[in-house]
């Protein structure tokens, strides 16, 4: 039987490209489309329902602007209710190819992933045609996504093309996801608290006369301080509340002799400049010993981080687990 693949089209201002992307989507990939009009002041959706006749359509209207990630909830709600298997979301800005959406699908189909995101990166050939800060910017959030969720195989984090099973969807805490540009992380660090497997598809992006709204220089302050508090949750809950192991000593024994060592250092160096002295050979073990000693720590709790990266698909055991009080709200 063919599965039910939704496609979720988040709509703001993208009024001059909606209808070229929803005819590019092809009917034998995809069962139902939804475009959400996410209060979108030229009135997406409005205008789709106008033109556009594919049966396939349905509009969403958000009556208030909730950001793009507030527009793909409000998909994953609908979807899930009416029955998606596996739900695609992509920008209707034509930016993203909907070619694309069987390579996005099949890992997920075959049972090798829950989430598939795209990864512009991935052939360097094409990188290029990229906006220099773009790249410097994705750069920047991609290691600050990699500590904060954990997926240390990942990369472009901003990238909004993205592919979830229905079961893993419906698990997720909705309600506590961001709703705005920080959203595509911590929908990652969300997954990785499901222990969910995410893979990267290799895509290219188009450029044209689309106008981004995520400016780097203005958000990054924000995301670094998110990213931050990701960071402390995941690892709280990874390494402290669901199980204990030697990377749960390493991480608190290696901040604490690098943090003594560093200031062991600097307050006999202040003493010993004062002094007109010299730092006896002690005293330097003494600083030196605990910051590579920390060092050390630091880097056995990293490698096995990384080591952690979830490798077994859950949507088929999250499939006959009941949703808890608290997931169900999601699809209320």
């Amino acid at each position: 039987m063919k599965p039910n693949v939704a496609v979720i089209l988040p709509c703001y201002r993208v009024r001059p490209h909606i209808l070229k992307v929803i005819s590019e989507i092809a009917e034998e990939d995809v069962w139902r489309i939804y475009v959400i009009d996410d209060c979108c002041p030229d009135g997406t959706g409005s205008f789709v329902d106008q033109r556009c006749s594919d049966p396939r359509v349905r509009v969403l209207r958000n009556e208030h602007n909730q950001g793009v990630g507030g527009a793909v909830i409000a998909g994953y709600k609908q979807a899930i209710a009416d029955g998606a298997e596996v739900i695609v979301k992509i920008d209707g800005d034509g930016q993203m190819d909907p070619a694309l959406i069987p390579y996005f699908t099949a890992p997920i189909l075959s049972g090798g992933a829950d989430y598939c995101k795209g990864n512009r990166f991935y052939d360097l050939s094409n990188i290029s045609a990229m906006p220099k800060i773009r790249i410097f910017g994705n750069a920047v959030l991609s290691l600050m996504t990699k500590l904060s969720s954990g997926y240390w195989d990942l990369f472009d984090p901003t990238n909004g093309y993205t592919a979830i099973h229905s079961d893993l969807a419906k698990h997720l805490p909705f309600e506590k996801i961001s709703s705005r540009y920080f959203f595509e992380s911590d929908m990652l660090f969300q997954l990785n608290t499901l222990r969910a497997v995410v893979v990267d598809i290799p895509m290219d992006a188009k450029y044209a006369d689309e106008v981004s709204g995520l400016k780097i220089s203005r958000i990054i302050g924000e995301f670094f301080f998110k990213h931050i508090r990701n960071f402390l949750k995941r690892i709280f809950y990874n390494y402290y509340l669901r199980d204990l192991s030697l990377a749960s000593l390493e991480l608190p024994l290696g901040i604490f002799l690098l943090v003594f060592g560093g200031a062991f250092g600097v307050y006999n160096w202040v003493v010993a400049a004062k002094m007109d002295m010299v730092s006896s050979s002690g005293t330097v073990m003494i600083s030196a010993l605990p910051i590579l000693m920390g060092l050390q720590f630091l880097l056995a709790f990293f490698a096995y981080d990384i080591a952690q990266i979830p490798r077994r698909a859950v949507h088929g055991v999250l499939r006959g687990r009941p949703i808890s009080a608290r997931e169900s709200n999601n699809e209320k």
